[in-house]
């Protein structure tokens, strides 16, 4: 197949475009604004690959994203682009707003205009496969799943403008049939995520011995996801997926806030131990909670397991320490974004 993948130069994308590259024959056009939070170092192992081109581009240009489609002629459209750190979106609102919405638009109607000229065998191939959040559904209670049917809440912009997108890719498949398909994935975590996110976040601030900031009381719940665990779930959809369906994606790991960061202080402990001895879990420091936080994603998972054969293969634990243990070998790759892009300043405490 010809994917192409927006994108692609961000965390799950970028893992996404290396398994697409490595674990099969499909060709792949990565087609990417490249944002603070996108970079082309994660994609150094596939760059040359000659079943590999890079775009560099918004998907909000509407002449580039269509002019980049009918070149590409691709069989489906996996459309991760997006800005995804709600931190940011408290400072920020309007560019969530614009990438998410206006970015899913654009491609939308690209794609639809596109798809219609195709003959009615690839019509029936393509796919418009969106990938979103649980973050859409709002905040659960002590007990309870997220399910495919919850009703919407979000509860912050960053959220709100995920919502708008699933909305409109649900009503361009029900109003125009434009084939699309849709998950909402809990928290990724594994290699090359950028380290304004919390498990990179912690990691890289323990080994500087600097504070680890902890939200509020750390008791807010987040159901783990490794990468590619994730990557396998999107290509299942991608294959087997019914067109206009929804899929939840989840790693079936609840844990707090706490709890993360005390997993990755043991984890360090063992492999990079503190020089005066004491434990990394010395350094947490509770700090003001996040506006509006939300106290508990977790999402059912039994359908996209029962009607595709997926389900997460990766232990948190096992997962973590293999996250945890790439951060420590791979010094040069994040240090460059923390001394140019972030240097793991607090965001997110705007409240008007």
């Amino acid at each position: 197949m010809r994917i192409l993948v927006t994108g692609g130069a961000g965390f799950i994308g970028s893992a996404l475009v290396r398994h697409l590259i490595s674990e099969t024959e499909h060709e792949i056009l990565n087609l990417d604004k490249l944002t603070y939070a996108g970079t082309l170092t994660s994609l150094q192992s596939v760059a040359s690959h000659p079943r590999y081109a890079f775009v560099m581009g918004d998907i909000c240009d509407r002449a580039l994203v269509e002019a980049t489609i009918n070149h590409f002629q691709p069989e489906a459209i996996l459309h991760l682009a997006a800005e995804s750190h709600v931190d940011r979106s408290i400072e920020g609102p309007a560019a969530f707003v614009h990438t998410n919405v206006v970015g899913t638009l654009t491609l939308l109607e690209a794609a639809l205009a596109y798809w219609r000229t195709l003959p009615s065998d690839r019509q029936e191939r393509f796919r418009f496969q969106h990938i979103s959040t649980d973050e859409v559904f709002g905040s659960l209670g002590d007990t309870g799943l997220f399910s495919e049917t919850t009703p919407y809440d979000p509860r912050s912009p960053y959220s709100a403008s995920k919502a708008s997108s699933d909305h409109l890719v649900r009503a361009w498949h029900h109003t125009y049939g434009l084939p699309t398909l849709l998950s909402n994935c809990s928290n990724n975590y594994g290699p090359y995520q950028f380290p304004e996110k919390l498990i990179p976040l912690v990691t890289i601030k323990a080994l500087a011995g600097e504070r680890l900031p902890v939200y509020g009381t750390g008791a807010n719940v987040r159901d783990w996801l490794f990468v590619d665990d994730h990557v396998d779930a999107l290509l299942a959809v991608l294959a087997k997926g019914r067109p206009g369906a929804t899929y939840n994606v989840g790693g079936n790991a609840e844990r707090t806030n706490l709890e993360v960061v005390q997993a990755i202080c043991a984890t360090l402990d063992n492999l990079r131990p503190r020089r005066d001895g004491t434990p990394h879990a010395d350094l947490v420091t509770f700090v003001a909670d996040r506006p509006g936080h939300d106290q508990r994603y977790a999402v059912d998972t039994r359908n996209i397991r029962k009607e595709l054969g997926w389900s997460p293969a990766t232990p948190f634990e096992a997962g973590l320490s293999r996250t945890v243990r790439w951060y420590l070998d791979h010094h040069a790759w994040w240090q460059g974004l923390r001394s140019s892009r972030y240097a793991g300043d607090r965001l997110g405490l705007r409240t008007a």
